[in-house]
């Protein structure tokens, strides 16, 4: 699919232009900036991150190793003191907690490096290294009906420069 990039001088019209491509139904926009600006976070609509999902695999995989590790190990090699049940649970809960967060904690750093392509050795294909220096960069993933429509978008948001970059 081609990509049309976009660049311009401002935030402001990144973000008026990100809003009307959005509005049209146009899903795949990508935004680049020299330094962060408040404005431009809230131009595009984002979804919930897929990471948390990792994490909650990870804390009930701990909590559920820790209990079932102790209780067992309890039952395979049973000591009585005292007269107390081998399998008690309350003295496993901090055992459980201790894995809940250790397993949560790695499976957070795995679902960062999966859902995030992490390390990513290449950029977009609409990145420029002007984009990192003085200048807005807004890339868009068209059809190759809608090309048209959208570098006239592109331009009537006061973009100086409109290119069209194949993938």
């Amino acid at each position: 699919m081609p990509t049309l990039v976009g660049v311009f001088d401002q935030p402001g019209p990144v973000k008026r232009t990100a809003q009307k491509l959005q509005g049209r139904g146009f899903s795949k926009l990508e935004i680049y900036s020299p330094a962060p600006f408040l404005e431009l976070d809230d131009a595009l609509e984002s979804k919930p991150s897929r990471v948390r999902m990792f994490t909650l695999i990870g804390g009930l995989t701990g909590v559920v190793t820790g209990y079932a590790m102790t209780i067992w190990m309890a039952l395979d090699w049973p000591i009585m003191v005292a007269g107390k049940p081998f399998a008690s649970i309350p003295p496993y809960t901090i055992i459980a907690f201790e894995l809940t967060i250790l397993f949560g904690g790695l499976l957070t750093l795995l679902g960062l490096l999966a859902v995030g392509k992490l390390p990513q050795l290449r950029f977009g294909t609409g990145y420029s290294p002007r984009f990192s220096g003085e200048e807005f960069g807004l890339t868009v993933e068209v059809g190759d009906r809608d090309v048209a429509e959208v570098e006239a978008l592109l331009r009537a948001g006061e973009a100086k420069e409109v290119s069209l970059v194949d993938a």
